[in-house]
């Protein structure tokens, strides 16, 4: 067990053996299939992803960038969609979304659900009905509200008393009725991250079953002429691996739906139980497939309503990260590599590469594990316990904390990290100034860029200079 270090935990007794989870691989060239998209795979020195070579594609595009199975991807939206068949699936672009994207998502018969004006800009120039476009918020202004209206937007999930006389007010001035559902906390703590479980009391999202917000809230908007009612919104987290949150929170969502159709006389003809659902980031991740998630959510949901006596109302989901997440992978270049000396002898090797935490900012934000492995060549060397670090000025700048890589990894290797399909493009940034990597989508043996790197002149255009 690794023990408290004054210098800090990565030098405390234990650290250099990595999390008990990691195994030290008899092959550090192979890879495990379950963390990589569905066509990634080593073709002798090359790994592939959608018939593309990973060096022939750094070597046209350069790194760091982001490489997209869209086989992988627009597989993984189906199976969601073919395994809730008759719920409305909607893909959370909060995990990522380009016009590429939202293009593939609206071919394939997926919903979308947006939460900033700009994701509700790119869904409506992708090609998405904005009908099919569900909207989230916890701060929504009065023009934001006014632009998602006048767009004609299916649902607006209301997040607070403020927003509903706002939305109220918004509606009534453009002469329409919304539809809106009520987004509410269950009280379930998610098992995962703090700063993503979203269902217990004590955080920003949702308005409390509990303290009898939720239905003052229900009050509220059946009282306003201009919103139409359609139902509850939970959601429990994200990076969740099994049904049993949602089991609760269904339970005590599902009997607050009851107690409007007793107390309110209105039976609300949906429910959106939300997403969160999980990805292998590393070998410790053993998420569920949405056949064996759709058969529990089902179950659950139609045993709560046989209980309570009320009909089950249509059901929606928002999958982001199980969509998006395993399709995405992003590629490195090795800038050095420096085995750094620790108390009693112990050697960490560090591996630089030329990103960081400005395109996967989540191992310093959620203390995220990844894995990697060598792109563009085998090795016989033996695996050494290496952490791929970035180049940022910042001591936590850290992209794969613990991995095994060939002990003879050099300057110049390619490496590969999977998993970053979800939150890494999206959350990016120009930390240090960096650019941000394009987003290159691989199918086929043909790889095209749905997003273009950022250039310097992309810097400059939002700097004014001196104004005097």
């Amino acid at each position: 067990m690794t023990t408290t270090h004054e210098a800090g935990w990565a030098h405390a007794s234990g650290a250099l053996r990595g999390p008990s989870w990691l195994r030290q691989p008899t092959d550090p060239n192979e890879l495990v299939p379950q963390l990589w998209s569905r066509t990634a795979h080593k073709r002798g020195d090359d790994l592939v992803v959608g018939g593309v070579a990973l060096a022939d594609l750094a070597a046209e595009h350069m790194t760091p960038a982001y490489v997209l199975d869209e086989e992988d991807f627009r597989a993984r939206a189906v199976a969601f969609r073919d395994a809730f068949e008759g719920w409305q699936v909607y893909y959370a672009a909060k995990a990522f979304v380009c016009t590429g994207v939202a293009r593939w998502i609206a071919e394939d018969g997926l919903y979308l659900d947006a939460c900033s004006p700009g994701e509700l800009t790119v869904a409506l120039r992708g090609g998405v009905d904005p009908a099919r476009i569900e909207y989230h918020g916890n701060n929504k202004s009065v023009p934001e509200l006014r632009r998602v209206v006048a767009a004609g937007v299916g649902k607006v999930v209301v997040d607070s008393m403020t927003e509903i006389e706002r939305l109220a007010d918004v509606a009534r001035d453009l002469d329409v009725v919304q539809p809106v559902l009520v987004r509410v906390t269950a009280g379930v703590e998610a098992h995962t991250h703090e700063y993503i479980a979203t269902a217990h009391e004590d955080q920003k999202f949702g308005l409390s079953i509990t303290s009898g917000d939720a239905l003052e809230a229900v009050r509220r908007v059946l009282a306003a002429p201009g919103l139409e009612l359609r139902g509850l919104h939970s959601h429990i987290g994200s990076q969740i691996f099994d049904a049993s949150g949602f089991e609760v929170a269904a339970r005590r969502v599902l009997a607050l739906h009851a107690r409007i159709a007793t107390e309110l006389g209105v039976e609300l003809p949906e429910m959106d139980l939300g997403g969160g659902f999980g990805i292998a980031y590393t070998t410790q991740d053993d998420p569920a497939e949405p056949a064996d998630l759709a058969a529990a959510m089902r179950a659950i949901v139609e045993h709560e309503c046989r209980a309570l006596g009320v009909a089950v109302p249509q059901l929606s989901i928002e999958p982001g990260r199980a969509i998006a997440g395993p399709s995405v992978c992003t590629v490195y270049t090795v800038g050095t590599v420096k085995p750094v000396r620790l108390d009693g002898g112990a050697v960490r090797t560090y591996v630089s590469v030329d990103g960081g935490m400005s395109d996967n900012i989540r191992t310093a934000l959620y203390d995220a594990d990844y894995s990697c492995t060598m792109a563009d060549r085998r090795s016989e060397a033996e695996p050494v316990l290496a952490r791929v670090v970035g180049k940022h000025c910042e001591a936590g700048d850290i992209v794969v904390k613990d991995e095994f890589l060939p002990g003879d990894v050099r300057p110049g290797d390619l490496l590969a990290v999977p998993g970053t399909g979800a939150y890494c493009r999206s959350m990016a940034s120009n930390y240090n100034h960096a650019l941000r990597p394009p987003v290159i989508a691989v199918r086929d043996g043909v790889a095209r860029v749905l997003v273009r790197r950022e250039t310097e002149d992309d810097l400059l255009a939002t700097d004014v200079g001196d104004q005097e």
